[in-house]
């Protein structure tokens, strides 16, 4: 009797110990950013201030509407590598459609300052005609993701360097934007007493709130997990393949035109560099925050997190004074980790 009930816990003890490990190998990444974060807010007490949450805050909310987008196109197994270059467009046509009117080297001088409530619109329908390009390719030829995007990466980056050199800009950078653009980016609706949030948090938070209804109260939605989860049973199931994933890439590169049409406010200044590589922050974002590239997993608030981590970590090494040229190599460390963790769940649940 007293044998089998040191067996029993034993046993416990074993399958104790067995989480405990699985718990933090499978957090390990969360863990080593949280040491991290707190080491730096050591060695520099500033990096808590209010200035730096709230600098952190704001360029959380920069970056998040790329990351949500991106974050569809995980789900359904895929990835999108033209993000940042549809950033990077948008921005330059927002910026080139809404300088003052009065520039001397305005890029468009016989056109006037749109309104930017035609502009928005306008970046929103070439981010989902590009996003739209990607997911015909994606599903009707069956070619990866990470080809199709590649491709029209390399097709973008050559528009935009030609748009720079268009009307009287001769690829010079964008800038001298209408004061309309730049409050309604920068400036804040709402203040707390000295504290002022700029107004494009507030803009990913209204973009956070549509996403998170799409993705867990619509058919869309649905199907895009479902197809993510499995093709054949979603097919089988009555899921429109080919449309489910051309509606989820044009909606990514729809939030990617919002994103940049943000951007090229915040910047101030736009070249054909603005946006470059914001697909790798998205990307290791949204791996950060647990949307699986096995496919049909992911939640909007583990986006939110990944986002806001990413942010603290390279903010705190920026006021660590770390060398900036070291900031790429930790971001593919991150993703490649990230990555790595994610494939080990799916093996151990397999």
């Amino acid at each position: 009797m007293f044998s089998n009930l040191k067996a029993t816990v034993r046993n416990k003890e074993t399958w104790t110990a067995k989480n405990i490990i699985n718990f933090l190998v499978n957090n390990a990444l969360f863990i080593f950013m949280t040491i991290a974060v707190i080491y730096i807010a050591i060695k520099n007490p500033r990096f808590l201030a209010t200035s730096s949450i709230i600098n952190i805050l704001s360029q959380t909310a920069a970056y998040l509407p790329a990351a949500l987008g991106i974050a569809g196109c995980i789900v359904l197994t895929g990835t999108d590598l033209s993000a940042g270059r549809i950033i990077g467009l948008t921005a330059c046509i927002s910026a080139s459609l809404l300088q003052t009117v009065d520039l001397a080297n305005k890029m468009w001088p016989n056109i006037g300052t749109l309104s930017i409530f035609v502009v928005i619109p306008l970046v929103m329908i070439i981010g989902a005609a590009f996003g739209a390009f990607n997911g015909f390719f994606v599903s009707k030829f069956k070619l990866h993701p990470f080809i199709v995007t590649l491709g029209t990466q390399l097709i973008i980056n050559t528009i935009l360097l030609r748009y720079v050199k268009m009307g009287n800009n001769n690829g010079a950078a964008i800038s001298g934007l209408d004061k309309s653009y730049t409050k309604f980016i920068k400036d804040s609706f709402v203040s707390f007493g000295d504290i002022s949030i700029p107004n494009y948090v507030w803009i990913a938070i209204v973009l956070t709130i549509i996403m998170w209804f799409i993705w867990n109260k619509t058919t869309l939605g649905k199907n895009m997990f479902a197809l993510g989860a499995n093709e054949e049973a979603a097919r089988v199931s009555g899921v429109n393949v080919m449309g489910t994933t051309i509606a989820v890439f044009a909606l990514a590169g729809a939030f990617y035109g919002i994103s940049g049409f943000i951007e090229g406010a915040r910047v101030g200044s736009n070249t054909v560099n603005t946006g470059l590589n914001y697909e790798l922050d998205a990307i290791a974002a949204c791996v950060i925050g647990g949307v699986s590239f096995v496919g049909g997993i992911g939640k909007i608030r583990g986006i939110i997190v990944g986002v806001f981590m990413l942010r603290l970590i390279f903010i705190g090494l920026t006021m660590m004074n770390i060398n900036q040229d070291y900031f790429y190599l930790i971001k593919g460390a991150i993703i490649l980790f990230a990555c790595a963790l994610d494939m080990r769940k799916y093996l151990v649940k397999k």
